[in-house]
């Protein structure tokens, strides 16, 4: 997928004057080589910082490669004054290591004390504001430290992005969901862009765009990629010129951004007006790694790119959408485990999530708009454009980055995963299982006043997740807490 940085990161040793920095030398030299080992690229940055000026000398060696991460690798102790200025005046995502000795043969001569220097490093990161990623244990000789540079990557991947993205949005956040209407200062305290623009900006642009010879190519290329599932074709060619339209606002209003998604209203008035349904195209740009959420989500739409970053694939946001009836439950009991039923529920989206997340996708017509807005005994007409199906079984993560009302950011993270079984309903939906999700539920997701909203990234990603959070700066990262461990609001005698 494009849309998104390639982490370039640079590698500095530290050395405190009192300790010879050959050893520190030595020590990024192993560093660099179990990196390559692993396939993890790096730039090694040959000076060695004892002082302030070899840490502009580092820095300008950092430019020059291109770098936009920075590993500082305290090879010995370290002085913690040039080591965490480095860090302040690089323009990128840090992060701090340290080398564990490596045999019982050598504590004289070749003992670095790094364990002891990453409490001060982490102290004169404090003074000077510094908010630098620090791994759980950020201690370890060469194979271990390139094993938390990898895990870096993707946390600094979503640092960098953000500060290049640009969310476009079209139409106001609806009045029925107004849990969808969240404040955008916290958006440019992030360092992303927005650009507000009204239905009519889009509506303009779509019939300009009414004869664009475009559209017969890119009607096609859907129509193959539905394959048998196209059970509504006769919709493809204004899905389509949608298509067309969102991608041209992008190409022409990115501006200084170099990263885009978007927050759009979809109903009622876009069927009346634009012909359709807005979900298979807001699948479509999602595979292709620009999430669009409906409903002018903007938190939403945010949450699905931080997933896309972290993953490496293609998001869906879907709704917290009801309960699994019991005869289902325990219809399916032998393939469940230890699952309760009340750690299940149907995760469900009008048919925005990317077909290669679904069973047997297909293009149909969103059901409870066509009874809102179409005759029930005529054939959907402006309701058409769902792309609906199962979707597949496997890990999943479940996020959410949002602004309070007094633009506070927090978030919440739960893994589990979606079940291979048919939920017998409507839309794009699945059946998610996440332990302890009731309690979650009430806890973290009513407790703390969420919208209906959440991000599911295929995969596990909580630990690269939780980090980058705390990259971000975001103070409140809740998750869901073991059977036996309270919520601090949880009723001890339930």
């Amino acid at each position: 997928m494009k849309n998104m940085p390639t982490v370039k990161p640079g590698i500095v040793a530290v050395s405190r004057d009192c300790f010879p920095s050959t050893l520190s030398e030595k020590r990024r030299q192993a560093v660099v080589a179990a990196l390559k080992e692993k396939g993890i690229p790096v730039t090694e940055i040959k000076v060695v910082v004892e002082n302030e000026n070899h840490a502009m000398e580092a820095l300008a060696e950092l430019k020059k490669a291109g770098c936009n991460a920075l590993v500082v690798y305290l090879g010995n102790f370290g002085p913690e004054g040039p080591e965490t200025m480095l860090a302040q005046k690089f323009c990128g995502p840090v992060m701090f290591v340290a080398a564990a000795e490596e045999t019982g043969e050598n504590l004289i001569q070749g003992r670095g004390d790094a364990y002891c220097g990453m409490l001060n490093a982490s102290y004169n990161l404090g003074l000077r504001g510094v908010n630098a990623y620090i791994p759980e244990y950020p201690v370890g000789i060469a194979c271990e430290v390139a094993d938390m540079i990898g895990e870096f990557l993707p946390v600094a991947r979503v640092k960098i992005a953000l500060g290049k993205l640009k969310i476009f949005t079209f139409g106001p956040r609806p009045h029925d969901f107004l849990a969808c209407n969240a404040p955008i200062k916290p958006l440019f305290d992030l360092g992303v862009e927005i650009q507000e623009n009204s239905e009519l900006d889009l509506y303009a642009k779509f019939k300009a765009n009414e004869n664009d010879p475009r559209i017969e190519a890119v009607a096609k290329d859907m129509a193959e990629e539905l394959g048998q599932g196209n059970k509504q074709p006769g919709v493809l060619t204004r899905l389509a010129q949608l298509e067309i339209t969102l991608l041209d606002w992008a190409e022409a209003n990115i501006g200084a951004s170099e990263y885009y998604i978007f927050a759009n209203k979809c109903w009622p008035a876009f069927q009346t007006q634009f012909g359709m349904v807005p979900c298979y195209v807001n699948s479509r740009l999602a595979a292709r790694g620009i999430p669009v959420s409906c409903e002018t989500d903007i938190y939403g739409a945010l949450t699905e790119y931080i997933l896309q970053l972290v993953t490496d694939l293609p998001p869906t946001l879907l709704d917290i959408n009801n309960t699994v009836p019991y005869d289902m439950y325990d219809a399916n009991k032998k393939n469940l485990g230890s699952y309760k039923p009340t750690d299940l529920f149907m995760g469900f989206h009008c048919g925005n999530t990317p077909i290669c997340h679904l069973k047997n996708g297909e293009m149909r017509y969103q059901l409870i708009m066509n009874r809102l807005l179409e005759d029930p005994n005529a054939e959907p007409d402006i309701t058409r454009g769902t792309l609906e199906g199962q979707i597949k079984a496997g890990q999943i993560t479940l996020f959410r980055l949002q602004s309070t009302a007094d633009c506070q950011l927090r978030s919440y993270i739960a893994q589990g995963e979606t079940l291979d079984i048919d939920p017998r309903s409507f839309g794009g939906i699945g059946i998610i299982a996440i332990p302890e999700m009731a309690r979650f539920y009430r806890h973290v997701l009513v407790a703390k006043r969420y919208p209906h909203h959440v991000g599911l990234g295929f995969a596990h990603v909580g630990k690269v997740l939780f980090s980058a959070m705390k990259l971000l700066g975001v103070a409140d990262v809740a998750y869901n807490q073991p059977a036996g461990t309270l919520y601090c609001d949880e009723n001890p005698f339930a």
